[in-house]
């Protein structure tokens, strides 16, 4: 089965329809965290497409730019801004600058992170654990806290973090080609970490009216994912075929809106029914 072309926001040569408001996000300000590039693109994209004016944090100046004038280019609000999520102090900054300017920070997408090291069991290095829990968790947890700050005051926000089909299931070595750098013990933790710590922060903001939840992808792979592997995917997915990163747009976009205002401490796996089997 063929992969889908990822959507657009109106049919081609025709205006953009028009959008209901509890879907709407005109005049909301949202940030994403690693989108620059895959999936954090993808959801800032669809963030974009529903109005929000984006702001694209990463690490690499040049490619979280370069994404932004790609959405520019389409007449989206998007912004780049250089930024380590783990850092408190420069992540508090840059949730200052964007409240000076607009006066709100409305969404907050926690999306960056990945996979540090490559050792399986039982030869993980405590190094490597704390690498990947500091690029996982700790930059979940540092955006999050920054962003609840700001949201705080106008008692209205909404910040959704990014697990992992890996977060509940472990994963079976026999899907991946022979020396393929698969998720180690420490990817699956630090993902199962952020599963628990957005129903932790849900809680504890709520009172707040600030929603936290959780989308957690399946197998969403990058081209440069062998054949094999990629042919065993598939063959778990019972709908047939590999995500694409727009698949995320529904789940940010229900997260982000007001389509999901009474929605908090939850955790939607958006895999295509591969943890259903």
């Amino acid at each position: 089965m063929n992969e889908p072309t990822p959507p657009t926001s109106a049919p081609a040569g025709g205006p953009r329809p028009a959008l209901p408001a509890w879907l709407c996000l005109r005049g909301a300000v949202a940030v994403i965290t690693g989108g620059g590039t895959h999936l954090g693109l993808a959801m800032a994209t669809a963030l974009a497409e529903l109005g929000a004016c984006v702001y694209l944090l990463g690490r690499r100046q040049d490619v979280v730019q370069a994404s932004a004038d790609a959405l520019q280019a389409r007449g989206l609000a998007a912004f780049a801004v250089s930024g380590d999520a783990a850092d408190e102090a420069g992540m508090e900054q840059i949730v200052q600058d964007i409240m000076a300017r607009h006066g709100r920070l409305d969404v907050m997408v926690c999306n960056a992170g990945g996979a540090f090291g490559t050792a399986m069991a039982p030869n993980i290095s405590v190094a490597d654990l704390e690498a990947t829990l500091r690029l996982n968790v700790t930059t979940t947890m540092v955006s999050a806290q920054t962003a609840a700050r700001a949201m705080m005051a106008r008692r209205s926000g909404a910040i959704i973090t990014i697990g992992s089909l890996h977060a509940t299931l472990g994963s079976d070595p026999r899907l991946y080609a022979p020396g393929f750098k698969r998720s180690t013990q420490s990817y699956h933790a630090s993902k199962g970490a952020i599963l628990n710590l957005t129903r932790a922060l849900a809680c504890e903001l709520a009172q707040y009216n600030i929603t936290v939840n959780c989308i957690s992808p399946g197998q969403i792979p990058k081209p440069s994912l062998d054949a094999f592997t990629r042919e065993n995917f598939r063959n778990q997915v019972p709908l047939g075929r590999l995500g694409v990163p727009a698949d995320l747009a529904g789940a940010v976009a229900l997260f982000a809106s007001d389509a999901g205002r009474w929605i908090t401490g939850q955790n939607l796996t958006v895999d295509g029914g591969w943890s259903a089997w």
